[in-house]
C-alpha cells in the first residue's frame, strides 16, 4: 500500500486490525466482520515496539505468554523464530544492545511467534538506514517463502512495494481513496537484483511514479 503522507494508510491498517471502527462500510476477514482486535491479526510497527526492560527472549515470548501457552511450547517457538530471523545467540541481549535492524527482526519474530493469519506492517523498515533496509527486505522475502503469511505492507517506497508485493494499492491524497490496484507480475522467489533487472519492474515503477506525481500536483 502506497500513497502520499497523511492519506490514511496507517488508519486503514488500524481499521483492518479492529483498533478503529470504520465510519461507513465494513472490514471482512474470511467472511467475518471485524468488530475489534483479533488474535489472528498482528501489527508490526515502524519503531520496533520492544520493551526496553525485557531481554530479547522475553520480548519474543511476550505474545505467547499472554495467550497462556505452556512453557515448553514458548521455549521451542521462541528459539524457532529467533533462528528464522537470524538472532540466535542474542537471547539475553536487551534492545539497547541490538542494532536497529536487529530490533526490527526481533519485532518480526515476536509477531510471527503467535502464528497470525495476517501480518499488518506499518513501514517496518522506515527507521533503518538504506543498506539495512535492503538486507531486511531480502530477509522478509526469505521468511515469506517459509511462512507464507498474508501481509499488508505500508510503505512510501515504490521500489519496496514492487519488490515485496503481489498487488500494489495506490491511495489518493487526503481524504484517501483507492486510486488503483495493480498486480506485480514478477514471479517468486525474488531477489533485489532479479527484480531490478526485470523489464516489468521498470515499466511498473514508471507507471506508479507517474500516478503518485499526478496525485501530488494541484489540479492534476
Amino acid at each position: 500500500m502506497i500513497g502520499p503522507s497523511g492519506c490514511g494508510k496507517t488508519t486503514l491498517l488500524r481499521t483492518l486490525d479492529g483498533l478503529i471502527l470504520p465510519d461507513a462500510g465494513e472490514v471482512l476477514i474470511d467472511g467475518t466482520r471485524v468488530t475489534g482486535p483479533r488474535p489472528d491479526v498482528v501489527m508490526v510497527f515502524q519503531h520496533f515496539g520492544l520493551f526496553p526492560w525485557k531481554r530479547l527472549h522475553e520480548n519474543v515470548a511476550y505474545g505467547l505468554q499472554l495467550r497462556g501457552r505452556p512453557r515448553e511450547e514458548v521455549e521451542a517457538t521462541v528459539q524457532k523464530y529467533l533462528k528464522l530471523v537470524g538472532l540466535e545467540g542474542f537471547e539475553r541481549a536487551f534492545p539497547y544492545q541490538l542494532s536497529g535492524g536487529m530490533q526490527q527482526r526481533a519485532g518480526l519474530a515476536r509477531a510471527l511467534a503467535v502464528d497470525p493469519g495476517i501480518l499488518l506492517m506499518d513501514e517496518p523498515f522506515g527507521a533503518v538506514d538504506a543498506q539495512t533496509r535492503e538486507i531486511l527486505q531480502e530477509e522478509l522475502l526469505r521468511i515469506w517463502n517459509t511462512e507464507r503469511k498474508t501481509m499488508v505492507f505500508v510503505t512510501h517506497s515504490i521500489d519496496e512495494a514492487i519488490l515485496l508485493g503481489d498487488r500494489i494499492l495506490i491511495m489518493t491524497p487526503r481524504p484517501g481513496r483507492v486510486k488503483e490496484l495493480l498486480p506485480v507480475e514478477i514471479p517468486r522467489p525474488r531477489t533485489i537484483a532479479e527484480v531490478r533487472g526485470d523489464d516489468r519492474y521498470i515499466k511498473l515503477r514508471n507507471h506508479l511514479w507517474d500516478l503518485l506525481r499526478r496525485e501530488q500536483r494541484p489540479g492534476a
